[in-house]
């Protein structure tokens, strides 16, 4: 029963990544394949989960060998996996940084409110900025190469980058600046949040590193126990000995 449900729980998170909308982890969902196949594999894991703890308690009540080497072999494999994954994102960290990093300065350059087509990757992104308080992934500066902003001389802005609450109410698309100095301006005289997302997303990764780390040492340890005991139930079971059944 358990692992039926540490199986759900990874099928609904990565349901969760593929249909979720409105956070940060939508940017990456619909600018990143490696995440939309890593919530399939999310997926997948989890359904095989909930299979092999339904075939384990099947093996354990039953005393069926075969099902309880199954079910520690599909286990050993998935922690083996994730082990692997988790270092692969360790030692890849600054390359997925860059990556990330790519990902969202193109999405501000090619930001366009009238663009219905990636309505719902800008709308994530404006979510983003208007959570966190930040403006563009480093600062403000990187929206001045938006295209739209640039034909503009900049005398428009992003609402969702704003510090006045009055902008936040449309929350999405340009606000126009006020007295712009000769028609002209820079990201300087916009009212927007100094910091860039990428202090506020890895500050928000820093305060709760603790939670992630134990939620991940939590499933590895609960895998673990499962493969101890399918493997000391396996070696518990006793073949039956038919030459000692009487002959009728």
């Amino acid at each position: 029963l358990l692992f039926q449900i540490l199986g759900a729980v990874i099928l609904g998170f990565g349901i969760w990544i593929l249909a979720d909308k409105t956070s940060f982890i939508a940017v990456l969902q619909m600018s990143s394949p490696s995440l939309k196949a890593g919530a399939y594999i999310l997926i997948g894991v989890g359904a095989l989960t909930m299979l092999m703890g339904f075939l384990g308690c099947l093996g354990a009540v039953n005393e069926i060998r075969c099902l309880l080497g199954l079910y520690f072999t599909c286990l050993m494999i998935i922690l083996l996996t994730q082990i692997a994954a988790a270092l692969v994102i360790y030692f890849q960290k600054e390359t997925l940084k860059v990556e990330l990093s790519d990902i969202v300065v193109d999405l501000i350059e090619d930001y366009d409110p009238s663009n219905e087509d990636k309505r719902n990757l800008q709308d994530a992104w404006d979510y983003v900025q208007t959570q966190i308080a930040c403006c563009g992934w480093t600062g403000a500066k990187e929206w001045e190469n938006n295209e739209i902003l640039r034909n503009k001389s900049n005398t428009e802005y992003p609402c969702s980058c704003s510090n006045r609450s009055k902008d936040l109410v449309e929350g999405r698309g340009f606000c126009l600046l006020d007295d712009p100095v000769n028609g002209t301006a820079t990201y300087a005289d916009w009212p927007v949040h100094e910091q860039g997302c990428m202090d506020g997303v890895e500050q928000w990764l820093k305060d709760n590193l603790g939670v992630i780390l134990g939620v991940c040492t939590g499933v590895a340890v609960i895998e673990l126990l499962g493969m101890i005991l399918s493997i000391s139930l396996c070696k518990n079971i006793h073949s039956e000995d038919y030459t000692k059944v009487p002959k009728s």
